[in-house]
């Protein structure tokens, strides 16, 4: 089959390297830079497992910004493009999907099925259905890990296609064709498949937060947060995922599809769901109150250091990370902020200088915050503030 992906973000090019497998896949974005990389032969997001796979495989993979050239021939398209949060309307940003379909029913000369890997909000596959005259519209929702993406496409958890016809049936074989082992596959009406998405992340949400607020209770009392945890993950009933503390979940996921559940919330009576996005405001509130505290117990003026601005070990994303939230608190109160972040090109970050030597980033803080434990800070281990207990992303 002749396959496009329109993204080539960690969904989109994980989707797009597992069927490059089989199938001709050809993968549009807008951003050149992207699109040169990928020719070359290298990926633009960081993911060990893909860029090996992409180097030692062979694939039949290349990307193209001519839409003509990405659209035209294709028998199954792939959105994969961003829809952030809008504060301001309480909903997904869908224009690169929205703009996306009207290239697609434009120029694709096949009457392609479409399988939008983007995350919505519910009811939205049902109504472009509707409004563009199309049964070939399917929702097809990713449970993937930013960092080891196309380790999820090979070893899904799950397959879910909101879709119960041929395009749905057809579309989860291949998924299945390029994964590596067996997995249950659900086909549900797009609805359905909407909710499932955010029901499933907003649940991962409340387990770190649930955890984040028992590390809290522990903090202030001066309990042993480990033991605590692990008393309570020794039960098999709740188990001993997502039970690592930090400084609140973050990255492109959780913080806007909680938002996006509570929003579809907005005519139904509830209280958990509402405090699952509250309680990672607290908990960067009293993460914050805990560093001012210890930066309190010295008459000196401190420089404070953020140790990598991503959201979590083996990721180059900082979109909505934790951190930054931190640092945004500290800031306010006055006090200086450095940063150490290697992938940031520029010499400032939210007004705070950013130091490309570990090194001399080191030896400038007085403390240094870092959301996870790091060999590169074994040195320095007096002078870290982090909640991290199992050392883990």
């Amino acid at each position: 089959m002749k396959i496009a992906v329109i993204g080539t973000g960690y969904v989109g090019l994980s989707n797009g390297i597992l069927l490059a497998q089989n199938h001709e896949v050809i993968a549009f974005d807008i951003a050149k830079w992207r699109i040169d990389l990928l020719n070359s032969g290298k990926i633009p997001i960081e993911d060990r497992e893909m860029e090996k796979f992409f180097n030692e495989r062979p694939l039949r993979f290349k990307a193209s910004l001519d839409k003509k050239e990405v659209y035209y021939n294709a028998d199954l398209i792939i959105i994969a493009t961003p829809t952030d949060y809008d504060p301001i309307t309480n909903q997904f940003d869908t224009s690169s999907v929205d703009s996306t379909l009207l290239d697609i029913l434009a120029l694709n000369n096949k009457n392609a099925f479409i399988i939008i890997k983007s995350t919505l909000p519910v009811g939205y596959t049902a109504k472009k259905r509707k409004e563009l005259n199309s049964d070939k519209i399917i929702f097809s929702p990713e449970f993937l890990r930013e960092g080891k993406a196309l380790t999820d496409n090979l070893r899904p958890s799950r397959i879910i296609v909101g879709d119960k016809n041929s395009g749905g049936q057809l579309f989860a074989d291949l998924m299945l064709e390029g994964a590596e082992i067996s997995v249950p596959v659900l086909f549900t009406d797009s609805t359905e498949a909407e909710a499932i998405k955010l029901f499933s992340n907003t649940y991962l949400a409340m387990r770190v937060a649930f955890f984040n607020e028992l590390d809290s209770y522990a903090e202030t009392y001066n309990l042993n947060t480990k033991s605590i945890i692990d008393g309570v993950s020794l039960d098999p009933r709740i188990g001993s995922g997502y039970n690592n503390p930090s400084f609140g979940y973050g990255g492109y996921c959780l913080p806007k599809d909680t938002k996006q559940l509570m929003a579809n919330y907005n005519n139904v009576p509830n209280n958990l769901i509402n405090a699952i996005v509250e309680s990672n405001r607290t908990r960067k509130d009293f993460i914050a109150e805990s560093i001012l505290k210890q930066l309190k117990l010295t008459q000196n003026k401190q420089i404070v250091g953020i140790y990598r601005l991503v959201m979590k070990t083996g990721s180059d994303n900082f979109r909505a990370s934790s951190i930054q939230g931190i640092m945004k608190r500290l800031k306010a109160k006055g006090v200086e902020v450095i940063v150490y972040e290697p992938i940031l090109q520029e010499a400032q970050f939210f007004n705070s200088k950013v130091i490309k030597d570990l090194s001399e980033f080191k030896k400038l803080s007085d403390l240094i915050i870092a959301n996870r434990k790091s060999a590169n800070l074994q040195d320095v281990i007096d002078k870290i503030y982090t909640r991290d207990i199992f050392g883990e992303s």
